[in-house]
């Protein structure tokens, strides 16, 4: 369902494709398109989380769902949790592609502008919960050609999500790691990243779509998986780091779209450090996108929920005029807190 590309390691992109607040705070500082948005600092550390008003936010966004499954049960976010307070608005994306999501494919003020717009639209829609706009890098991408090391993965240069994030705190945005890790796996590649997720700004996400070291095939030829045990050493690292550097809890995004992508997901241990967002991630006619929703993430709760809208592939591949309404996706139970443009 995804569309993919691969960067190789000469950074030649190869298309391949196949079936994705603080509350405590009501002070925003204004950025440059005279939009407010929500950057967590470690100030928020010093507040306490208003529990009352969680509690209240859960129940908005669990859309009146009567299965029971919604808001799940869980610990109580450390102080200076960005969700369920905030909706988050993320462009997606790698540099060296035009062809891997918006973040790439616009010189970098048309880019920032765009996700403004998309920010603002939100915010409307949703009076309830603020709209805050973050950019989604793919920092590690996987490739066709399996390498000098035969794991089929390039990790981008530093200087990379440098840029991004000097972009971010242009429009004072969160910044998202992702990592699509081929045949290496989430246990040698997220230690690597530790001086970035140690930044109370940055958060994290990882593509089962492309971990295949368990299937042994390469990238674009089968969808790969993640069991519980892979998303359980990710959320236990960074509720480690969030301890480590007195930081406010980090967020961990999931992609999925297939039943396999994610095995065991009742064993997802969920932590006050880490908010585990699982994102519908396929691309496809509205009716397809909700079908996918309703099969693999709604039943299977975690604890928050995303969406993702393609500008291209939810209407040029699926002969579709216009992306699934913003009003369509506020309508989905439970309500997706964040929501990825590619």
């Amino acid at each position: 369902m995804r569309f993919l590309s691969f960067l190789s390691v000469s950074s030649v992109c190869i298309l391949l494709a196949c079936n994705a607040n603080t509350q405590q705070s009501n002070t925003h500082s204004s950025n440059k398109f005279g939009t407010d948005s929500a950057a967590v600092t470690k100030a928020s550390v010093l507040k306490t989380v208003d529990t009352a008003q969680y509690n209240k936010l859960m129940r908005y966004i669990s859309n009146g769902d009567t299965t029971g499954r919604w808001p799940v049960k869980g610990p109580y976010p450390n102080a200076g949790a960005i969700l369920p307070f905030n909706r988050i608005v993320a462009y997606y994306g790698n540099l060296f592609s035009k062809r891997m999501g918006v973040l790439g494919e616009y010189p970098k003020q048309v880019m920032l502008q765009k996700l403004m717009g998309e920010v603002k639209k939100w915010s409307a829609a949703d009076s309830v919960i603020k709209a805050i706009p973050a950019l989604h890098y793919i920092a590690i991408t996987a490739q066709g050609d399996p390498g000098k090391d035969g794991k089929y993965r390039y990790r981008m240069p530093f200087k990379q999500i440098d840029t991004v994030n000097s972009w971010a705190k242009e429009i004072n945005a969160l910044v998202f790691i992702d990592i699509q890790v081929g045949f290496s796996t989430v246990q040698d590649e997220v230690p690597l990243l530790e001086k970035y997720l140690a930044m109370p700004n940055v958060h994290f996400g990882i593509d089962p779509e492309f971990a295949l070291a368990t299937k042994g095939k390469k990238p674009g030829t089968v969808i790969g998986t993640y069991d519980a045990a892979d998303i359980n050493y990710t959320a236990d690292y960074l509720a480690k780091l969030v301890k480590k550097y007195n930081l406010p809890p980090k967020i961990l995004i999931v992609h999925r779209f297939t039943k396999d992508m994610v095995t065991n997901y009742q064993n997802i241990k969920l932590h006050p450090e880490v908010q585990i967002v699982m994102d519908m991630d396929g691309w496809g006619s509205p009716a397809k996108k909700r079908d996918t929703y309703r099969s693999w993430v709604a039943p299977q709760p975690v604890q928050f929920t995303g969406f993702k809208l393609f500008y291209k592939n939810d209407t040029q591949r699926s002969g579709q005029k216009e992306m699934m309404p913003i009003s369509e996706v506020l309508k989905l139970k439970p309500q997706p807190i964040y929501i990825q443009y590619q």
